[in-house]
C-alpha cells in the first residue's frame, strides 16, 4: 500500500505538511495525492475511534455480529444477495467470509429487541438466506488497533468459607 495511505490509516488527522516531512516530499504534492485518492474512492471516509464507555451519557446503541448462510444466485453468485442485505440501514458492515457461514454482518440497533426484529422480520425471510447465528457484543476491549480503557467497575468482595 502507498506510504501516504498507511500514514493516514494510522492517523487521519495528520496534516499534509507533517506527511511531507516524514516522506521528504512537498506538502502540495501530498495534498494532490490525497485529493486524487478521495476522488477515486480509495479514501472513503475519515473516522474517529470513540470509546463510548467513557462518554458521559449512556450509549443507546447495541451491536451484534450476525453470521449468515446464504444460497448464491445462479450466474450472480453472492453479490446480489449481499447487496440486498447490506442495503438495510441496520447493517453497518458486511463481509464475505470463508468457513461455515458465507456473510458476516455487523448490525446496530437501539436494543436487543430491535436487532432481533431485524433478524426475524427482514433478514431471515429473504429467499436466499438459509440460516443465521447472532452474537451480541457485550464489551469492547480493542477497536481498530486501539486498546480501549474502561471505567473502574465495582470490585467484588471475595467470599471465603
Amino acid at each position: 500500500m502507498d506510504e501516504i495511505l498507511e500514514i493516514l490509516e494510522k492517523d487521519a488527522r495528520i496534516t499534509p505538511e507533517d506527511i511531507g516531512k516524514m516522506l521528504k516530499k512537498k506538502p502540495q504534492k501530498i495534498k494532490e495525492v490525497i485529493k486524487k485518492y478521495e476522488k477515486e474512492g480509495v479514501i472513503l471516509k475519515y473516522k474517529a475511534v470513540i470509546n463510548k464507555e467513557l462518554v458521559k451519557e449512556p450509549s443507546s446503541e447495541l451491536r451484534a455480529l450476525i453470521e449468515v448462510n446464504i444460497m448464491p444466485q445462479k450466474d450472480l453468485g453472492f453479490e446480489k444477495v449481499a447487496e440486498r442485505i447490506y442495503s438495510f440501514p441496520e447493517v453497518s458492515s458486511c463481509y464475505l467470509i470463508s468457513g461455515t457461514y458465507d456473510l458476516l454482518l455487523i448490525v446496530e440497533g437501539k436494543d436487543i429487541h430491535t436487532v432481533s426484529r431485524f433478524v426475524s422480520e427482514k433478514l431471515s425471510p429473504l429467499e436466499n438466506v438459509r440460516g443465521t447465528v447472532t452474537h451480541f457484543l457485550l464489551k469492547k476491549y480493542k477497536e481498530d488497533g486501539i486498546i480501549l480503557k474502561h471505567r473502574e467497575e465495582n470490585q467484588r468482595i471475595a467470599i471465603s468459607y
